[in-house]
């Protein structure tokens, strides 16, 4: 590495001596924000590119978008330690991205073809990545709960040091099975950390009118599970409550919740027109809390980014998503024979 230039690690070399890089707002050095900043917009340029081809026909089925939940996906990935495992509904795209999975593959797997992570066979809900450590978005409200809760288990059983991060809704929020897996998950103390994105409609109803108890990172209370309210539109402050919660799952004092508040630009799915909400409210939250719009002026207010730069940024990330869109389309389709492949799990016994 040449001397001045600066590593992953976010130190910078000079002749030989390492020194700790400048801390901004929250103990973050400017490389960390940027990287935060590129990741979200990675995100949010891939959304609207996968909204345009489901648009133009490229994507079948659902196709729930991420869009303004953002800093939630980038946020608890800062938090993560290696291995560290993220389970999630089918508004996924977001977490596949920031786990590490290629973009090509996430783009390809949407339009159905033998490229994509899953061979083109599933689609958001049922892609995975074992080696991101990404085990799926899940099309069963609710599911990946207590399956994120079985992640828990597996690491408590091999004390391997390794956190569970199972995201769900406001709407799942509601499901039985969510109580359920609560109650193993504080019973036997198992490294959970319960993320609930409260984008405060679930599928379409008002939280106000679908649910008794709209606090609903106190839904573990009756367990003596802990839990917080953050702001989800905050990646800064998302990254240090999920951290905060990851050390408390990890040293072993068993699961915690965090209720992310955020808001989805979107409708439910790219076949929702979202006529529930007014579109005064929902230019509101886009004009005063935009996830990327306040760590763009993070930087900017740090003197940490000018426009150029983050210009070269949006650049950089559109080429990635073209690229990953032309993909997506000229991969080719799978051969009919792949019905008949990963059915079963081969016994080797």
């Amino acid at each position: 590495m040449a001397r001045g230039q600066t590593g992953a690690t976010g130190r910078r070399k000079t002749n030989g001596a390492a020194k700790e890089a400048p801390k901004g707002p929250a103990g973050v050095t400017r490389e960390e924000l940027l990287g935060y900043y590129r990741e979200m917009l990675l995100i949010r340029r891939f959304e609207e590119r996968a909204g345009q081809l489901y648009g133009m026909g490229l994507i079948g089925g659902f196709c729930h978008l991420y869009i303004g939940q953002e800093a939630i996906a980038v946020g608890v990935e800062a938090a993560k330690k290696p291995g560290d495992e993220v389970i999630t509904g089918y508004r996924d795209h977001g977490h596949m991205l920031t786990s590490g999975m290629d973009p090509k593959e996430v783009m390809a797997e949407l339009t159905g073809r033998i490229g994509g992570s899953s061979k083109g066979k599933g689609g958001s809900m049922h892609m995975f990545s074992t080696e991101a450590a990404f085990y799926g978005g899940h099309g069963i409200v609710g599911a990946q709960v207590p399956l994120g809760t079985g992640l828990g288990l597996a690491n408590w059983y091999r004390e391997d040091g390794k956190v569970s991060f199972a995201f769900f809704g406001d709407g799942a929020a509601n499901q039985g099975q969510v109580y359920e897996a609560f109650n193993m998950a504080e019973l036997w103390k198992l490294p959970v950390v319960y993320v609930i994105e409260n984008n405060q409609y679930a599928m379409g109803t008002a939280i106000q009118r679908s649910s008794a108890e709209t606090r609903l990172h106190k839904r573990g209370v009756s367990f003596g599970i802990p839990g917080e309210e953050v702001d989800g539109m905050d990646v800064l402050a998302v990254k240090a409550a999920a951290e905060k919660a990851a050390e408390h799952a990890r040293s072993g004092k068993g699961p915690y919740i965090l209720e992310m508040k955020t808001y989805r630009y979107r409708g439910h799915s790219m076949s929702d027109p979202a006529k529930y909400r007014t579109r005064e409210e929902v230019d509101e939250v886009r004009k005063t809390r935009d996830p990327i719009d306040h760590v763009e002026e993070l930087l900017e207010k740090n003197g940490w980014a000018d426009e150029a730069t983050l210009k070269a940024i949006d650049a950089e990330v559109k080429k990635i998503v073209a690229d990953a869109a032309e993909f997506a389309r000229t991969s080719p389709e799978p051969d009919p024979s792949e019905l008949y492949t990963d059915v079963y799990t081969e016994s080797h016994a």
